[in-house]
């Protein structure tokens, strides 16, 4: 899933891209190749004159495809959460297109520490401490009360998949909040923690973060327990209906190959919210 595009030729385009990206930021890459979802990104650690080592990071998608949530999110959240929460700082961005795909390359603040895993489903403990829940909760607490207009969940999508995939009619969303959307091991750091890859915030169920990151910790029980602790909305009936959606959204991405790992027990938490 974090691998290269399946396609040599997609391979090569997304190299000969990344490399007119760090000549037009003036930067030099000084890391190894880094590939996102399904190739989708290419980033890697680059120097910069002034600003010293940055992360750039390149997204493609199809011309007619470039734009919306995915296309401008971490462009959207520098607006509104750079220097207020603990996220990489985005220091410049360069649009560019060739032969019928769009380019846009972003040039961020490295951060020096490592994720908390390397993928989104946690394996191990890691152990992290009070500080970190108490940095990792006020970054989420500042984030919900921050007004956008973007969307990262539907009602409409929930009316439709939550029968299809837990057999139970789609909860009413009541309680709405900004999340940043994309909330597992993977985006955050080990001792900040920061924050990574904000591409998909919007607004969504209250407790939505927290249910993300709960069902991606399913199979690490003592960790698993600890974001129960940190976050008291799961236990309300916001936080219920947060966790079903979240958990149709990883059985929808399972059905597709992602994480089949997980889905015995989203189904065993699923029936247990139902």
């Amino acid at each position: 899933m974090y691998s290269p595009p399946t396609d040599l030729a997609d391979q090569q385009r997304m190299h000969r891209a990344f490399v007119q990206a760090a000549r037009t930021l003036n930067t030099t890459v000084v890391g190894p190749e880094v590939w996102g979802w399904y190739g989708r990104t290419l980033s890697s650690r680059v120097r910069h004159p002034d600003r010293g080592v940055c992360w750039l990071r390149l997204l493609s998608a199809p011309e007619d495809k470039a734009a919306g949530k995915i296309w401008q999110g971490n462009g959207q959240a520098a607006e509104l959460f750079d220097r207020h929460v603990r996220k990489p700082l985005l220091y410049d961005t360069s649009d560019t297109s060739s032969d019928g795909h769009a380019y846009r390359a972003e040039l961020h603040q490295y951060v020096t520490e490592p994720a908390v895993s390397p993928s989104p489903v946690l394996h191990t403990d890691p152990h992290p401490p009070l500080s970190w829940w108490d940095s990792l909760r006020a970054d989420l607490d500042y984030v919900s009360r921050v007004p956008t207009d973007r969307v990262a969940v539907r009602q409409e999508w929930v009316d439709r998949s939550v029968p299809r995939f837990l057999g139970i009619p789609g909860p009413r969303i009541t309680d709405w909040t900004t999340a940043h959307g994309d909330l597992h091991t993977a985006n955050l750091t080990n001792t900040t923690p920061y924050l990574l890859d904000w591409e998909g915030f919007g607004r969504a169920p209250a407790g939505y973060d927290a249910a993300m990151l709960l069902a991606y910790s399913l199979l690490v029980p003592g960790f698993l327990q600890r974001v129960r602790d940190a976050f008291p909305v799961l236990k309300t009936e916001p936080g219920r209906v947060a966790q079903i959606i979240v958990i149709t959204e990883l059985l929808q991405s399972a059905s597709r190959g992602d994480h089949p790992e997980l889905v015995p027990t989203l189904r065993t938490l699923g029936a247990e919210l139902a």
